[in-house]
């Protein structure tokens, strides 16, 4: 799991998502790394190579198997 992330409001609501979770992932800040993957629009949260936006990223956080 790796998140995409910049900061802003939406990439820290994610962030503490994945906390709650008890999720184990790699953070990705690096801006260059975002363009070369084609992430204009964040956070994304890619998993086994799967880029999920912001809702589908909380959709899927709700069915983590850590959750809850």
């Amino acid at each position: 799991i790796v998140l995409y992330t910049t900061g802003c409001l939406r990439c820290d609501i994610l962030h503490a998502k994945l906390e709650l979770a008890g999720a184990q992932y790699q953070t990705v800040t690096d801006t260059a790394v975002m363009a070369e993957k084609g992430f204009f629009y964040l956070p994304i949260l890619e998993v086994d190579g799967e880029a999920m936006e912001f809702g589908d990223a909380i959709k899927w956080l709700k069915e983590y198997p850590y959750g809850d």
